[in-house]
């Protein structure tokens, strides 16, 4: 029976993604939010759960990507989609004005599908690539997942005039619409949060990385998701050229 364990974990992952989308279709971005986190979660625990019981399978790497495809594909091309709305009509309640599609402003919230169509992608190539077994290359959908839902809870908890007009300008969630997709697929090696062994020698970037990361949420709070996002590419870059030299 414990070959199903992990299979379930990302089943768990699966529930977490379907509700997540409910919530975020509904504009009730926090909820969304929250779902997300729990399903990623799952994402890191299943595959954490297949190697301590020693039943990796095919099987449950492509359900891994699957269950990667709706929790952190399709729902934040939908936040994404909503912050669009919010910017264009002024308030949630007015986004369902923009499903008229009667001028050219009307089609640009659908742009935010497009981190959707970069992370279904990004998983298709991940499922046929062996080079990413202890590291990635481009940016993982959950990374991207939390970039683009932090943008929602920042407006949510921080409340600062200058930071929602950045958030809510149109062209600045287009570009980053745009900056995550190219991310998800980019040609740029980022090492995986996955220990072999506890020594410090062995995972000095990942555990800089991890206390650097509690450090910021415990300060900035959900200002420091696209801060530590930015740290994590950073720290892949600055680890891949020590290595090559």
């Amino acid at each position: 029976m414990k070959k199903y364990i992990p299979n379930l974990i990302t089943l768990l992952n699966v529930f977490c993604g379907c509700v997540a989308t409910v919530f975020a279709a509904s504009n009730q971005l926090e909820m969304a939010a929250l779902y997300v986190f729990l399903g990623i979660f799952f994402d890191f625990f299943d595959g954490l759960a297949a190697r301590v019981l020693n039943v990796q399978s095919e099987l449950g790497v492509q359900l891994d990507s699957l269950a990667d495809m709706i929790t952190s594909g399709l729902v934040p091309g939908i936040v994404m989609f909503q912050l669009l709305n919010m910017a264009n009509f002024g308030s949630w309640s007015e986004g369902g004005s923009a499903y008229s599609f009667m001028s050219l402003m009307d089609y640009i919230p659908l742009f935010g599908f497009l981190i959707t169509l970069g992370s279904a992608y990004r998983l298709a190539k991940f499922n046929i690539d062996e080079n990413q077994v202890s590291s990635f290359v481009g940016l993982p959908t959950p990374a991207n997942a939390l970039l683009i839902l932090s943008l929602a809870l920042i407006l949510q908890y921080h409340d600062n005039d200058t930071l929602n007009g950045i958030i809510l300008n149109t062209w600045f969630l287009v570009f980053m619409t745009i900056l995550s997709t190219y991310l998800l697929n980019a040609n740029i090696p980022l090492f995986a949060l996955k220990f072999k062994t506890w020594s410090f020698k062995d995972n000095a970037v990942r555990y800089i990385f991890i206390i650097i990361s509690a450090v910021l949420l415990l300060t900035l709070r959900v200002l420091a998701v696209p801060v530590i996002i930015v740290f994590y590419v950073g720290a892949s870059l600055v680890s891949n050229l020590s290595e090559k030299s």
